[in-house]
């Protein structure tokens, strides 16, 4: 489901606060109760962005369409970094231009301030995502910045969003830990994110962006982040850096987040982290999916033909487990016999 019909939703039934007061927006949702997914692909944006194979846009534009094709109908499909920074990101509003437009498709723009965000308005994506890390090290790397400037850039973007009609989500980056300043302890999470649920943002993402993250911190900081969130609703950005990725995902959806990003292939990392490696990939994603009982959207078997196309594109193995040992149960060719 896209943020903006989330936006909908939520104005029609209102947003409770711990205190049960109705404010703001977000929506209701209650994990334990559904067994849907929404997958967010960050493949052509976060996946391409750390790969040293330059795509053309023609080249984006495929993946895109394949990815679509496969049931995946939220994307994050371009940034609006500056192209001396992030030049695989340089032709953002040529793939915007590009993208197939059709109902039910959300197309995500990643920006990083004020600039990036007449960007994504002028090209015209469906919503908008910025980043705010939790130390200042990392914000300055990533954004110039420190993590305050960004905060104020972001609550000035989210009010314009909100007079736009175009919805603007929030990434809390870094959320179990810094590259550069190490551990990040809880409360500086809880912190930003109360900051977040104060602008009015109607979703928020924790990203693990260096990989260091284990169910149980995941577990932690879910729980204490709803407690100054309300039901805003939380999204979850893991890396498979150090092989916890789908763990991760487990205990987030335990802990009852419905939204989950990853990267077709597994490809991806954050460029300004050392050994940031790949995403959670959606391939390995579904097929736990799958065996859990879980509805999602997305053909396993299309994504796997779209990953296959990405290694041949890309000169190289991807990180993603699917498409090299096939689904399962495999469906028999006709005349097969056991």
């Amino acid at each position: 489901m896209c943020l903006r019909h989330r936006i909908g939703r939520l104005e029609q039934a209102g947003h409770n606060h711990t205190d049960g007061s109705q404010a703001g927006s977000g929506v209701s949702f209650v994990a334990h109760m559904t067994n849907h997914i929404d997958i967010v692909e960050v493949g052509p944006r976060d996946g391409l962005q750390n790969e040293a194979t330059m795509f053309s846009t023609e080249q984006k534009l495929q993946l895109i369409d394949h990815l679509v094709a496969a049931g995946l109908h939220r994307i994050e499909a371009v940034s609006f970094a500056h192209p001396k920074h992030v030049p695989q990101m340089a032709d953002a509003e040529a793939v915007m231009a590009g993208v197939p437009r059709i109902e039910g498709v959300s197309y995500i723009g990643l920006v990083m301030n004020e600039r990036g965000w007449n960007r994504a308005v002028a090209a015209k994506v469906d919503e908008v995502n910025m980043p705010v890390f939790t130390t200042d090290t990392f914000n300055i790397k990533n954004q110039g910045v420190s993590t305050r400037e960004s905060l104020i850039a972001l609550s000035d973007i989210a009010s314009e969003g909100s007079t736009e009609g175009l919805p603007v989500s929030a990434t809390i980056s870094a959320a179990w830990g810094c590259p550069f300043e190490g551990e990040v302890a809880v409360s500086r999470v809880v912190e930003i994110a109360e900051r977040l649920a104060d602008m009015g943002v109607p979703e928020i993402a924790l990203a693990d962006t260096i990989g260091v993250a284990d169910p149980w911190a995941v577990a932690e900081r879910i729980s204490a982040v709803k407690k100054v969130t309300g039901d805003i609703p939380l999204r979850v950005h893991f890396h498979d850096t150090r092989n916890t990725g789908m763990a991760n995902v487990h205990a987030a959806i335990d802990s009852g987040v419905t939204i989950i990003d990853s990267s077709v292939g597994g490809i991806g990392g954050c460029p300004f982290a050392p050994s940031a490696t790949g995403n959670i990939a959606t391939d390995d994603l579904v097929f736990m999916l799958n065996r859990g009982g879980f509805t999602h959207g997305v053909s396993l078997d299309a994504l796997i033909g779209v990953s296959h196309e990405l290694e041949e594109a890309l000169g190289k193995r991807i990180p993603a487990m699917l498409p090299k040992a096939g689904n399962f149960p495999q469906h028999r060719q006709k005349g097969e016999t056991s």
